[in-house]
C-alpha cells in the first residue's frame, strides 16, 4: 500500500496503531517531524502528496513503535517546556507532570528577594530537562548544578543544555555526593528520582521498560529507597535557608511528606497536585 496523502498516512497509521493497542497520536508526531511541520500546518495540509521515501520512512518508524520502540527515540526528540530536547536509551523521556515541578519552582521563586545568586541543584538530571528549563525560565539569579550518576546521561544532558543555550554546571556521582565533596552548600534543589517498586516493573508498558534506562526508573521494592538516602544526606548539604522539591509517584506524597518534615522538623512541607489531581510534587521550604 502506499499512502499518497498526508490523510491517508494519517487514516492508516491510526488504524494500525489501534489494533496494536498503542496510542493512535503517535502517527501525527512522526510525521509533523517527517515533513518538518507544525500541527496546524499538518492539518491544514491533509492532502499534501508525500513521495515514496516519505511514506515508506513513515510506515518504517510506525512498525518500530508497535514492536516497542519509543517514538521519541525515533524522533529524536521529546519537547519540555516549550523547546526540543534531545532524548535516547541513555535518559528517561521527560513527562509533562515533571514541567508542573519546574512550573511551581519557578513561581516560589519569583516571590523570593534574593541580592547574591542563588545555588540550584537538579539531582539525577537525565536529559537536563528540570536542570535547563529552570535556568532558562526563573526570573531569580542561579548558579544551576546538575548532577547525575550515569556519564552517558550527562553526555545527553551536557548536548542539550549547549543547544539551547543554559549555563549549567554537570557533576557526575551519586546523588548528593559530589555536592559534599566539593562542599557546596544549596538554596534550591529539585528532584525526579526514580520512584517506580521494582514490583510494578512487569505492569509497565514495553516502551518504558524495555528502553528507557532502569537506573532512572525503579526506587527499590517499595519506590522510597533514593527518598530514604536522600533524607540522610541533605541536612549535610542544604543552606539554613531553603526549597527543595521531588517528583512523586502517585500516591507517594503523603510518605514522602512524613519523611521530609522528619528530616527537617522546623521546615514547611507540602504535597502538591497535578492538573489531574494527583499528588505528584512534595516541596519543603525553610526561611
Amino acid at each position: 500500500m502506499l499512502a499518497n496523502t498526508v490523510f491517508e498516512a494519517l487514516k492508516w497509521a491510526s488504524s494500525f496503531l489501534k489494533d496494536n493497542n498503542r496510542d493512535e497520536n503517535v502517527g501525527e508526531l512522526y510525521l509533523r517531524h517527517l515533513l518538518k511541520m507544525s500541527r496546524a500546518k499538518l492539518l491544514a495540509e491533509q492532502q499534501h502528496v508525500l513521495t515514496e521515501a516519505e511514506w515508506l520512512e513513515f510506515k518504517q518508524a510506525i512498525e518500530q513503535h508497535v514492536k516497542g520502540i519509543p517514538i521519541q527515540h525515533l524522533i529524536g526528540f521529546e519537547e519540555f517546556y516549550g523547546r526540543p530536547f534531545l532524548v535516547n536509551s541513555d535518559v528517561l523521556i521527560p513527562r509533562p507532570e515533571t514541567e508542573e515541578l519546574v512550573y511551581y519552582t519557578v513561581e516560589k521563586l519569583s516571590k523570593k528577594q534574593n541580592r547574591e545568586p542563588l545555588v540550584a541543584v537538579d539531582i539525577g538530571t537525565g536529559s537536563g530537562a528540570i536542570a535547563i528549563s529552570l535556568k532558562l525560565e526563573s526570573s531569580a539569579r542561579l548558579n544551576m548544578i546538575a548532577v547525575d550518576i550515569s556519564d552517558k546521561a550527562l553526555d545527553v544532558a551536557r548536548e542539550n543544555s549547549r543547544r539551547l543555550g543554559a549555563e549549567v554546571n554537570f557533576l557526575q556521582g551519586d546523588l548528593v555526593q559530589p555536592l559534599m565533596q566539593e562542599g557546596v552548600k544549596v538554596d534550591v534543589l529539585l528532584s525526579n528520582p526514580p520512584y517506580i517498586p521494582l514490583r510494578d516493573k512487569e505492569t509497565l508498558a514495553d516502551v518504558v521498560k524495555d528502553h528507557e534506562p532502569e537506573l532512572a526508573l525503579f526506587g527499590g521494592e517499595d519506590g522510597y529507597d533514593l527518598y530514604r538516602r536522600f533524607m540522610e544526606e541533605l541536612p549535610k548539604v542544604m543552606n539554613d535557608s531553603f526549597l527543595i522539591g521531588f517528583e512523586v509517584g502517585v500516591g507517594q506524597g503523603g510518605t514522602v511528606e512524613n519523611l521530609l518534615k522528619e528530616a527537617f522538623p522546623d521546615a514547611n512541607v507540602e504535597v502538591v497536585f497535578d492538573i489531574n489531581g494527583k499528588d505528584r510534587m512534595v516541596f519543603c521550604e525553610q526561611g
